[in-house]
């Protein structure tokens, strides 16, 4: 299989991968061989039984990043790379009637799983939006917490997605997230070996990469905690974090994060 160098390939790779998931997940059958989610008990079983079959067949996620970011009554929650809705319709759970839980997903076939799951769930405070994480369709200072589960290693340009968090999230919002990341002593030739880029693992950050990343673009207290490992050197891990109360965006400065990142070689 070619390895997608371009931002515009990368987007086509995990488009159709994710697609041909909606569309598995909406035929009521479980991810294909070798797509299955790398999360150790991602979701309990309470969780499980609150939601529709497709949503939970359309996890492919590493964690469950509602369980992480202590998600409050009335917040405003915005999860990256939605999918077929689980994480949206946990948190919709989470923050009540007088809150709210946004979805943002790229894929039109995991849009209209999620519409018909969030449907099926009676969820009335969740509202599904296409368009990439690098650039989020909503306005600043909108959202009280942002959420991804196993989301941002399959971006393009991952300073951007850093960005694009830290312009969203109200000063004194915060970030849980579920990610894929690879130790520092891998190059980015390594991590692509390991697996591909659709699978979460190629286009994977170091842990140094992600914590400079997310601090580039402001925020603060920047915590990367490993769960459990997923291949030699690659690991899947909680990560927080929180935009200053005084935030400012900062000046944008020379690019410390491959744009495509570890896609090549």
């Amino acid at each position: 299989m070619t390895t997608p160098t371009t931002p515009e390939s990368i987007h086509e790779v995990v488009r159709d991968h994710y697609a041909a998931a909606a569309l598995r997940a909406n035929a009521g059958q479980c991810c294909a061989p070798g797509d299955e989610p790398v999360g150790s008990e991602l979701y309990t079983a309470l969780e499980r039984s609150e939601l529709p079959d497709a949503a939970v067949l359309a996890s492919l996620g590493c964690g469950n990043p509602t369980a992480v970011a202590d998600l409050l009554e009335g917040e405003r929650v915005l999860d990256l790379g939605s999918g077929g809705g689980i994480d949206v319709l946990l948190s919709a759970k989470r923050v009540g009637p007088t809150g709210r839980a946004f979805g943002l997903d790229m894929t039109d076939e995991m849009l209209a799983l999620a519409q018909r799951n969030a449907a099926e769930a009676g969820a009335t405070n969740v509202e599904f939006l296409k368009g990439q994480i690098e650039a989020i369709p909503l306005p600043a200072d909108s959202v009280d917490v942002v959420i991804s589960n196993c989301v941002v290693n399959l971006a393009a340009d991952k300073p951007s997605v850093f960005r694009e968090i830290a312009r969203v999230l109200r000063p004194g919002g915060r970030i849980g997230i579920s990610d894929i990341v690879a130790e520092d002593r891998l190059t980015p030739a390594e991590r692509h070996e390991r697996g591909s880029y659709a699978g979460c693992i190629a286009g994977a950050l170091s842990i140094t990469e992600f914590r400079e990343g997310l601090e580039a673009a402001g925020m603060t207290n920047v915590s990367i905690t490993p769960t459990h490992d997923v291949a030699d050197g690659i690991l899947s891990a909680i990560v927080a974090a929180t935009k200053p109360a005084d935030w400012s965006a900062p000046a944008r400065a020379p690019r410390t994060l491959p744009v495509v990142s570890d896609a090549c070689c």
